[in-house]
């Protein structure tokens, strides 16, 4: 507080404004910190599901996203609130970890602040709850590998791994073909994957797209694609066994690198520098052509003399090819990345069984494809769509599923989907709580009610009576003793996934239960909220 006087000699108070706010501290900042983190869990809870609802994000500078993508609404949304971060942070982890299940592990931690919240009402201390979930999630993730099964698939039997990877489409924009992207994804996984080692290099798989097209007309090409063309329109648009110089140095003579000035006063000193670089630049050109290279692909340009001249010594060219693209290309093809043209020897050459230019449409876009491959094991998934939104969806989709058979190949074990591996884990851990005798008990309950939020999201999300579906299921579970009876969110007919053939990966579902608990830990434990202004 302050005094000071106005113009005319009137005294007045100045106060600062921190004295008019108050901290929050205990019970109250505990429940800000529960209702910012279920506001997030709010937003993407319509999300949840094979009939989700998509969210339309734009960004400051006016670009627009349509997804349903978890991660991708968070990442992409403005979120000031600490707390509200959290689940951004929770949403990008399992992102990173899993691949799959974006959406589900913060619609669980949501529900699992909700649980909290009536349980602080009640007088329960919150570190007595956060124990009384991780006890619960340690039952529930054993439970989730008791009722779990195993497949065995195979370069020739990849019919389980193409049905897991539908389950991870069905809830995508894209859900009208996802058999055919969900066998592309299981194809170019397997063409990369060491199943020896139970290893899975995602880096191998370039996931590029065109506007144009319909979906259908998405293709996976065992080898490279890459957004250029020959460098000249009269160079041959298709090279059968291919031997390709990958180079990091132009093709253009070297410029001076002097500040002295070079006189050029007669047509002869004219004539003479012309046919230096032309010898020059010949030499270049012959080198390729000594080692045996039929296609040279450049990481910078030349100009249009260079390329008359690659065009005339029969030499095809492509430039400006980025440096991401060369790496790949030299893995795919068994080729080195020359640096100097010195350093071209025919082992450095990669080999590709045919090389082509493919034009679309009425545009005079043009793509450069590099297929059969020396190594096979680098391959493109090449969309079509009819938008720039709907190609980006769906390789924010196709990720979701590369990732869902990497996960597989590391661990073949699933559970069943639409609900039933959290209804059966709720039926679990209620059944445990009356095991424990101390106020921990409260909170398995909770967490129990809490792993009911899934499946009761999906029935609402599809259009059917939330409370009177779960309640249906959840009976129909304990009374079969059958751990694969879901919500039917397409209506089938049955509730048995393995019927309906909806699979999730176990370490997916399993990675979910322990980020949210472990999320939500933190968030109870939170009992001050200091801002930069308090200090």
């Amino acid at each position: 507080m302050a005094l000071a006087f106005d113009e005319y000699g009137r005294p007045f108070i100045i106060l600062k404004e921190q004295d008019q706010k108050t901290r929050l501290r205990g019970i109250d900042a505990q429940k800000a910190n529960i209702s910012a983190g279920k506001a997030v869990a709010r937003i993407l809870r319509t999300s949840l599901g094979p009939k989700g609802m998509d969210k339309i994000l734009q960004s400051p500078d006016g670009d627009v996203t349509i997804t349903n993508d978890g991660a991708t609404i968070l990442e992409q949304m403005d979120v000031d609130n600490q707390i509200a971060k959290l689940m951004v942070e929770l949403s990008r982890s399992q992102d990173y970890e899993i691949g799959d299940g974006t959406t589900g592990v913060v619609v669980m931690a949501g529900a699992l602040l909700e649980q909290a919240e009536r349980l602080l009402e009640r007088g329960i201390h919150p570190i007595r709850i956060a124990e009384g979930y991780e006890m619960a999630s340690r039952i529930a993730v054993e439970h989730l590998e008791h009722i779990s099964q195993k497949f065995d698939f195979g370069t020739t039997n990849i019919e389980p791994l193409v049905q897991t990877c539908m389950t991870t489409l069905s809830s995508k924009i894209v859900n009208r073909c996802k058999r055919h992207l969900a066998e592309i994804s299981v194809k170019a996984v397997l063409s990369v994957a060491d199943l020896e080692r139970k290893d899975v290099n995602l880096d191998m798989i370039k996931v590029e797209g065109k506007v144009g097209g319909k979906l259908e007309d998405t293709e996976l090409i065992y080898g490279i694609t890459v957004d250029k063309d020959m460098s000249h329109p009269q160079m041959p648009k298709q090279i059968e066994d291919a031997k390709i110089a990958i180079l990091t140095c132009p093709f253009e003579p070297p410029k001076p690198k002097t500040k002295h000035k070079v006189d050029i006063d007669t047509v002869e000193k004219f004539q003479t520098l012309r046919l230096q670089e032309q010898k020059y630049f010949d030499d270049m050109v012959q080198k390729c052509k000594d080692v045996g290279a039929t296609l040279v692909i450049c990481q910078w340009g030349f100009d249009d003399e260079a390329n008359h001249l690659l065009m005339h010594r029969n030499l095809p060219a492509v430039r400006w090819v980025g440096g991401v693209e060369l790496e790949l290309i030299a893995i795919a093809t068994g080729g080195r990345i020359v640096p100097r043209f010195q350093e071209l020897t025919p082992e450095k050459l990669g080999r590709a069984g045919l090389v082509r230019e493919k034009s679309f449409g009425t545009t005079k876009d043009k793509m450069l494809y590099i297929e059969h491959c020396a190594n096979s094991r680098a391959v493109t998934i090449f969309i079509r769509g009819g938008n720039k939104m709907m190609i980006e969806e769906t390789k924010r989709s196709i990720h979701d599923a590369l990732c869902v058979a990497r996960n597989l190949i590391r661990n073949n074990s699933i559970v069943y989907g639409g609900g039933s591996a959290e209804i059966s884990c709720s039926i679990a851990v209620e059944a445990a709580a009356d095991k424990y005798p101390g106020v921990e008990q409260y909170a398995i309950r909770a967490f129990a009610d809490a792993l009911d939020s899934v499946p009761m999201a999906l029935a609402e999300n599809s259009g059917l009576q939330p409370i009177e579906t779960l309640s249906a299921v959840k009976s129909q579970q304990i009374k079969e003793n059958n751990p694969h009876n879901g919500i039917d969110c397409n209506d089938v007919g049955t509730n048995d996934m393995r019927q309906q053939d909806v699979f999730e990966t176990l370490i997916g579902k399993q990675q979910q239960i322990l980020l949210a608990t472990q999320v939500v830990k933190m968030i109870l434990k939170i009992d001050d909220v200091i801002s930069p202004s308090d200090y």
